[in-house]
Formats: structure tokens, C-alpha cells, sequence
């Protein structure tokens, strides 16, 4: 995948500033817009992880910030839900001009309240995903507590979200009042994906029974179980990205789009990385998996590191080969859990290390067998541990062959 750094006008001729998140090989079979949460920006993680997610399934997704937000130009204390929403008619726009008109919108809160009215704008739209969304757009004004008041009083006022301070002016309140928002969800006449968590303590998750109540089919809905407002878990954005993805593709295949999944020969690993820093693709068979390094290595920390995933792959080679002897032998092994650690130490401190003065790689493995195990039968699967073929690579002499393709 490669992520590509775009700028197209707002109605008013400000610049809008945006990333479009390409597959790595191949044309994309769709693209999608993504509609970020209430004050947040493009890089929000549940942004970008949505957005890999997508992309991994060949969808091409670009994510962009709000006038007055991020990289974008203009005044935040100058728009409302009518901007953004016409922001997104704009972003369309683009994709349409440069590249290919979107056929998905994802949005994501408040996002996604203004991804259900951008839908009827954006004629190439054929599905339409919201996470977390309010139903009543108005809820928003309710998150500015006291000021609201004030707001109504003196006309603006300033107010501290998420520990940013964003002055906010009359006409945004009157523009959340004059959203008809049945009528527009009644309307969409589009296939409808709701997905909110029911622990969602900013958003109560019966915004979602409003929407879908409000909506004709085809809706579904689906419960974001222990996720919070703002998917701040990588598993939970992780996991919306690919629901998303393969909802999307029946009403992406209706439009005779095939869907594009690329895959590695048997036995071959594919490993590709574009301009987006260190976010590397790795395409293992028909699996799709991501690395990156961590923040203090100027990575975004998208995924494990490569030593990561080479401890992860002594880790599951010693499960595996342990659950495979006890099954041969009918032990009574219910589980295995390894838990790893990988440093560079000095040879020095190794007793079986001949030259003192490197430094060599140092894996310490503790196993965990559950099971009424026999302290025998214990014993003798700690043993097998260290006959796991990955084990056997990283003690043996390992040959790499290195060429140019031509």
C-alpha cells in the first residue's frame, strides 16, 4: 500500500488537505471517502486503521481533514455540519476528476451523521457506513455542556474538547437545528451498515436504533462489543475496517466490479513498502499482514516490527509443534501459552558463546502447558519445544540469497 498526499478546494477555494491510501499492486477495484469524528482530523487512528483495512481489500480510501482542522486551511470556528458535508461533495469531486468517483462512504461519529446526507449529493455512492454516528446531529451541541448557553447568549464562545480549546460560533448550533435528519436517512434509498459499540458512553448506542429505524432496507447493524467512542483499540478499528470491506464488496460486485485480492505463490512471502515511512505490506499466501516499526524508531507503530514478527513466528512454531506431539501421543494438553522476549546481548554474558567480544540475539522463551500433565509428560514437551523447526532455524546456519529482479 502507499498513501499519497493530496490538496483539493473547499467550496470556498481552501485548500483541504488529505491522504489517498492506494493498494500496493493492481488498480483499485473501488474507492471509498472516509468522514473523521468531531474535531479530530485524518490521522485519527481509527482513520487510519479503517483505512488499511479497506485498502488491504483493494479499496482505495481517502481521508482527508475538515476545513479549520489538521493540514486543511480555513477557520474552524467558521463551519458546521452544512461544511463538512459539503467538503465530502468536494472530496468526491476530486476522486472523481483525478482518479475514480467514490462508491463508499465511511464515517465515523459526526462523520458519520454528515456521511448520511453527503450520500444523496454523491451520485457514484452505492454504500454507506456509519460507526458511532448520532442519529440527531444535535447531540453534538449537547457535548459543549455549559457553553452552549453562552454560545446562544453572547454568540461564541470558546470551549475545551479533548484537551484542544475551539472557538464556537451561533450559526454552528443553528445549523445542527436545521438538519432533517429522518427525512434524509429515510430517503438515502442506499445500503446501510450502523455499527456502534453498546458501552459507548459519548454516543449512546440508541442513536444507532434511531438510524436504523429510520432507514429503509438493505440496513444491518452490527454491536461494537467493549469498543469505545473512539475505537481506540486497534483490534475494534482494525475489525470495522474489515467488516466494512466485505459488506461493501456484495454491493461493489453488483456494479460488476470483481473483487481484487492479491495473493503470494505457495511458499512465497511478499514483503512491499512505498513512500509512507516505514508501513511495510506483507502478503504471506492469501494472508495480508502489516509491519511497521514503533514511534521512538520514527515508525506509526501499524503493526509488529520485523523482529517482532520473527519472535511471533518462534512463538506460534512452538505452540504448534507442542500441540502436534501431544496430540500424537493422546496427552491430555489443553493449551499452550508462550510468552517471548528478544534482545541484542554481549557474548560475554552468554556461557555457551565462543567469540566473547559480539554481540549475538537472545530469545528467552517461557512455556505454559495446561492440562492434567503428568510431571513426566511435562518434561519431556519442554524438550520437544526446542525441536520446533523455526527453534532449529535460528540455531543453524542460515543461507540468504540475495538478487535484483530483472
Amino acid at each position: 500500500m502507499s498513501a499519497v498526499a493530496v490538496r483539493f478546494p473547499n467550496a470556498q477555494g481552501q485548500l483541504l488537505a488529505g491522504l489517498l491510501e492506494m493498494p500496493a499492486h493492481g488498480k483499485p477495484r473501488a474507492y471509498a471517502l472516509f468522514a473523521h469524528c468531531f474535531t479530530c482530523g485524518k490521522d485519527v487512528r481509527a482513520a487510519v486503521d479503517i483505512s488499511l483495512a479497506l485498502c488491504m481489500q483493494g479499496i482505495a480510501v481517502l481521508r482527508f481533514d475538515f476545513t479549520g482542522l489538521g493540514e486543511s486551511q480555513g477557520t474552524f470556528a467558521d463551519t458546521n455540519l452544512s461544511s463538512n458535508i459539503s467538503d465530502l461533495v468536494q472530496a468526491a469531486a476530486f476522486l472523481e476528476q483525478n482518479h475514480q468517483a467514490p462508491g463508499i462512504l465511511v464515517g465515523h461519529s459526526l462523520g458519520g451523521t454528515a456521511v448520511l446526507e453527503a450520500a444523496h449529493q454523491i451520485t457514484s455512492c452505492v454504500a454507506v457506513a456509519t460507526v458511532a454516528a448520532p442519529a440527531n446531529p444535535e447531540h453534538v451541541a449537547n457535548l459543549l455542556g455549559g457553553a452552549r448557553r453562552v454560545i446562544e447568549q453572547r454568540g461564541q464562545a470558546e470551549v475545551l474538547l479533548a484537551g484542544r480549546k475551539f472557538l464556537f460560533k451561533k450559526s454552528f448550533l443553528e445549523d445542527l437545528e436545521n438538519q432533517r435528519w429522518q427525512e434524509n436517512i429515510h430517503a438515502l434509498r442506499k445500503p446501510l451498515l450502523i455499527l456502534h459499540s453498546p458501552s459507548d458512553a459519548l454516543v449512546d448506542i440508541s442513536n444507532a436504533g434511531l438510524i436504523f429505524a429510520a432507514a429503509l432496507h438493505p440496513k444491518s447493524f452490527v454491536a461494537l462489543s467493549g469498543a469505545d467512542h473512539l475505537l481506540s483499540r486497534p483490534q475494534d478499528s482494525e475489525y470495522v475496517g474489515l467488516l466494512v470491506a466485505a459488506w461493501a464488496s456484495k454491493y461493489l460486485g453488483e456494479l460488476g466490479i470483481p473483487a481484487a485480492v492479491e495473493t503470494a505463490e505457495e511458499g512465497q512471502v511478499l514483503a512491499q513498502i512505498g513512500r509512507d515511512h516505514y508501513r511495510t505490506e506483507i502478503i504471506a499466501g492469501r494472508h495480508g499482514l502489516l509491519a511497521d516499526e514503533p514511534p521512538d524508531s520514527g515508525g506509526g507503530d501499524l503493526g509488529p516490527s520485523p523482529y517482532g514478527y520473527l519472535t511471533s513466528a518462534l512463538g506460534a512454531c512452538t505452540a504448534i509443534t507442542l500441540r502436534m506431539y501431544a496430540d500424537h501421543k493422546n496427552w491430555p494438553l489443553e493449551g499452550v501459552r508462550v510468552q517471548l522476549t528478544h534482545e541484542k546481548i554481549h557474548a560475554r554474558d552468554c556461557e555457551n558463546c565462543d567469540d566473547k567480544n559480539s554481540r549475538i540475539d537472545r530469545f528467552e522463551r517461557v512455556i505454559e502447558l495446561q492440562g492434567a500433565l503428568s510431571p513426566e509428560q511435562q518434561q519431556r514437551l519442554l524438550e520437544i519445544a526446542d525441536h520446533c523447526p523455526v527453534h532449529r532455524t535460528l540455531r543453524s546456519k542460515v543461507l540468504i540469497e540475495t538478487r535484483l529482479k530483472n
